[in-house]
C-alpha cells in the first residue's frame, strides 16, 4: 500500500537518521568553519565598518566558495581560471543529472511501470 520507504527504513534501521544527520551537521560544520569568519568576530567586523544585512556573515578573505581543501586524488587545477572552468562543469552535469532524474521520476509516475 501507502507506506513511504522512509517508514521502512525507520523500522529496519532507525540508527540510520541518526547517523545520517550527524553526519550532515559535521560537515556543515567543518565547511562553514573553513569558509566563514567566526560570527560573533564577523558581527564586529560588519558594526566597525557599516555592513548592514549580513548578520554574523563574513567569508574568509582566503577561501573561494566551494574550495574546502578536500582533494585526495590531486584533481583540483593550480591555476583559479581552470578551477573555476572546472566548477562550472560540474555544476552544469549536476543540473543536467537532476533534470534526467526529474524526467525519469516523471515518467514512471505518468506509465505507473519502473524504468528498471
Amino acid at each position: 500500500g501507502g507506506r513511504s520507504h522512509l517508514a521502512q527504513v525507520w523500522e529496519i534501521a532507525p540508527f540510520f537518521y541518526f547517523w545520517l544527520i550527524g553526519s550532515i551537521v559535521t560537515a556543515e560544520i567543518g565547511r562553514a568553519n573553513i569558509g566563514w569568519v567566526d560570527p560573533i568576530k564577523a558581527m564586529n567586523y560588519n558594526s566597525e565598518n557599516e555592513i548592514k544585512g549580513a548578520f554574523g556573515a563574513v567569508l574568509r578573505k582566503n577561501y573561494y566558495p566551494g574550495d574546502i581543501g578536500f582533494d585526495p586524488l590531486g584533481l583540483k587545477p593550480s591555476d583559479a581560471k581552470e578551477f573555476a572552468e572546472m566548477q562550472t562543469k560540474e555544476l552544469n552535469n549536476g543540473r543536467l543529472a537532476m533534470i534526467a532524474a526529474f524526467g525519469m521520476i516523471v515518467q514512471e509516475q505518468v506509465t505507473h511501470h519502473t524504468l528498471f
